[in-house]
């Protein structure tokens, strides 16, 4: 199969617009996808985000033939079902009932993947009678394009066959040893965000230059290298040791002086405006489009300095 597991049926629980952008992955990668969703419209929504995904995917050589299909419940939807990406809403008490109701749904060798942003697994798999089977493996939007997937499990090898599924689709796993609120690249983000509202409220430049700070600065490094290589390579022919050694002390000073902006009225009212004349005028819609164009190009030119596992151990197998 093309993920490289045997699965060839996925059960979507949420089709929202991670839900969706994940039936698109599954389908484009030949899989077949049963999905359902309460919502009111939910079906039509997913038809829509599927056929602009799966358009999106064809550029990249993904064009597999999987079958859609949307039913009304959950059962259904599980029927027959050899892995579950579940999207529900970002409620602990709701996600915590909902997997204990699709974990007494499924065969025990089932895996049950939850999308949550920051949700911590124990708290979710709390109620389930297999906590086991069932993992956090957290996307980045829109996942049909962004290949990290970040992989919480309470058992290595479940977190070892999850990420096998993923990398079969493209996708580009990380598995955190112990769960922490917001993973990893949400806590990073946020991080960084919240010194960029510090900027905003300190009146040291507007929105749109501090988001062209990023974008056209050090955005474009880390679309091929984390923090830790960027300061490697900022090291000289020492490395990280040599940066850190000789200037570790000035990172120091400039942790000591981040700010700790609290999200006032005024300061909300400050980013909302920036953002809008920012956007110039663009709607969401325009706004996402011009996202994804942006991201399908950054992915068929980039390039990353540190070397895949995953590739790695494809070429050597290979060889």
């Amino acid at each position: 199969m093309a993920d490289g597991t045997g699965v060839r049926r996925v059960a979507v629980v949420g089709c929202g617009t991670v839900g969706a952008s994940w039936a698109a992955l599954f389908l484009a990668h030949g899989l077949d996808v049963t999905a359902t969703d309460p919502a009111e419209g939910a079906q039509a929504r997913l038809a829509a985000v599927v056929e602009g995904a799966r358009a999106q995917l064809a550029g990249f050589g993904l064009t597999g033939a999987g079958t859609l299909r949307f039913v009304p419940t959950i059962p259904e939807a599980l029927d027959g079902a050899e892995f579950v990406q579940e999207n529900a809403p970002e409620n602990e008490a709701f996600k915590r009932e909902l997997l204990a109701e699709i974990d007494g749904l499924l065969p025990p060798a089932v895996l049950v993947a939850s999308s949550t942003s920051a949700l911590l697994r124990s708290a979710i798999v709390a109620a389930c009678a297999r906590p086991e089977r069932v993992l956090v493996a957290h996307p980045f939007n829109p996942p049909h394009l962004v290949p990290l997937v970040e992989i919480v499990a309470g058992d290595a090898a479940v977190a070892e066959r999850a990420a096998a599924f993923y990398r079969g689709l493209g996708r580009r796993p990380v598995i955190l040893r112990r769960e922490m609120p917001g993973h990893i690249a949400n806590r990073l983000a946020s991080a960084l965000y919240r010194e960029a509202v510090n900027l905003v409220a300190e009146g040291v430049a507007s929105v749109a230059d501090i988001d062209a700070a990023l974008c056209h600065g050090p955005g474009l490094r880390w679309a091929a290298m984390g923090p830790h290589m960027t300061y490697h390579l900022g090291g000289g022919a020492g490395g990280i040791a040599h940066y850190l050694a000789h200037l570790g002390p000035s990172q120091e000073r400039r942790w000591a002086s981040l700010g700790q902006p609290a999200l006032t009225p005024e300061v909300q009212a400050a980013i909302v405006s920036g953002v809008a004349e920012e956007a110039a005028g663009l709607s969401i819609a325009e706004l996402e489009a011009r996202r994804d164009r942006a991201l399908v190009g950054i992915l068929k030119a980039r390039e990353t300095v540190a070397p895949d596992p995953a590739q790695q151990a494809t070429t050597e197998t290979r060889a």
